[in-house]
């Protein structure tokens, strides 16, 4: 196992006008989807209130409709961010490239590649996010595999430079996330409490979930330096809960909870209500187990019916994107601990769009929807891959 390394780096400045304060967020075996084989700042440092949502909760059925096709003909999506004003930041995982995407026409920009960003099997670059802070950095987020482990870097974003060369070198805040052809996770979100998120996988090596030590396997919470937080479970440690397979979907709902989507191996996916410290039972329990000492899952699909990437928070439910299930899961909740979910969950738009990789709230009753056909384990469909844009009702 690579021991975790950890550095402040120095950050360059750029000058702006004042913009909008933001804090953006974006989630080894065959029944996950992902696998390629088939064999068997000032910022308050207390973790996010786990308080139940103020609103009423939602009914029990709903519904979601597709607007538009905000973009088409990307390759390999895979992060998503919004930038202040609307626009969207993209990340093709394969090509390493970031691409803004304008909210209204969908028009492309590039911005530019990420050095050092080794492609293979389910790594490269990953997940995105947008600092807090960027209103005065410009900084943004990236999670990706390199030739020998996974990290995390901030990159900084001057979009008065030539299209193709907006970002600046990478400032690694975190290096030392084991990495594998398969579970490499990816997501990263900046909570409510303006902390780093990150979800990652076990590499296949499924020892490493229940290792502490190790920064696989977990859900790690850190500042934006990459620095442990004070009031994390354990001083001087990353890891804010443990004993997962693969997380790529974080959100959070609006009494602040922090959710977390999970691929299942055989039998069952998991979302699951993250808390601090907690452990969630990989590879000792898959679903539903109720075994002592083991967080069971709030809810769990069948792997043929999700294998669940990102997730999102919109109208009282969580939004779930389902890879090999090519569907997206809509699950109700009520708020209180005891009583989650609300309903059963529902599925939307059943092999409709092919494999979706990323669901993101966009406001109000309004989401963005990112299709995953060109990522090698899909069909490719005309126009693939594709952003929507959908409202529920």
């Amino acid at each position: 196992m690579q021991t975790p390394v950890l550095r402040k780096g120095a950050v360059a400045l750029l000058a702006s006008a004042s913009l909008l304060l933001s804090a953006c967020s974006s989630g080894g075996g065959p029944a996950d989807g992902e696998d390629p084989s088939s064999p068997p700042a000032s910022a308050s440092s207390a973790p996010p209130a786990s308080a139940s949502p103020s609103a009423d909760p939602p009914p029990a059925k709903g519904s979601v409709e597709v607007v538009k096709t905000l973009t088409d003909g990307l390759a390999s999506p895979w992060g998503l961010a919004a930038l202040p004003g609307g626009d969207l930041l993209v990340a093709s995982r394969d090509e390493a490239t970031v691409t803004r995407i304008d909210g209204e026409s969908g028009r492309k920009t590039l911005l530019g590649s990420v050095p050092g960003v080794a492609p293979a099997g389910e790594g490269g670059l990953l997940g995105l996010a947008v600092a807090p802070t960027y209103g005065s950095d410009h900084l943004i987020y990236a999670y990706f595999t390199t030739e020998s482990d996974n990290r995390i870097a901030r990159l900084l974003y001057d979009d008065k430079k030539p299209a193709g060369q907006q970002l600046g070198a990478p400032d690694t805040i975190l290096r030392g996330i084991p990495k594998g052809s398969v579970h490499n996770g990816g997501r990263i979100a900046f909570g409510p409490d303006r902390m780093l998120y990150a979800g990652t996988g076990e590499t296949g090596d499924t020892g490493l979930a229940q290792d502490k030590s190790s920064l696989s396997g977990k859900v790690l919470r850190m500042t934006p330096d990459g620095e442990p937080v004070h009031g994390n479970p354990e001083a001087d440690s990353l890891v804010y809960s443990y004993g997962h397979r693969n997380v790529q979907g974080l959100a959070w709902d609006s009494g602040k909870r922090l959710w977390a989507a999970e691929f299942g191996q055989n039998t069952w996916d998991e979302l699951n209500r993250i808390e601090e410290g907690r452990n969630y039972g990989w590879p000792g329990a898959e679903g539903k187990e109720g075994k002592s000492g083991f967080a069971d899952p709030v809810a769990q699909w069948k792997t043929s019916e999700a294998s669940p990437s990102g997730i999102a928070y919109a109208e009282g439910s969580v939004w779930m994107a389902g890879l090999r299930g090519e569907r997206l899961w809509r699950i109700p909740l009520s708020g209180k601990a005891d009583r989650e979910p609300l309903a059963a969950p529902q599925a939307f738009l059943e092999g409709k769009y092919g494999r979706l990789r990323t669901v993101f709230a966009a406001g109000g009753d309004k989401l963005w929807l990112v299709t995953s056909n060109t990522d090698g384990r899909g069909t490719v469909q005309p126009g693939d891959d594709r952003i929507l844009l959908l409202k529920v009702r």
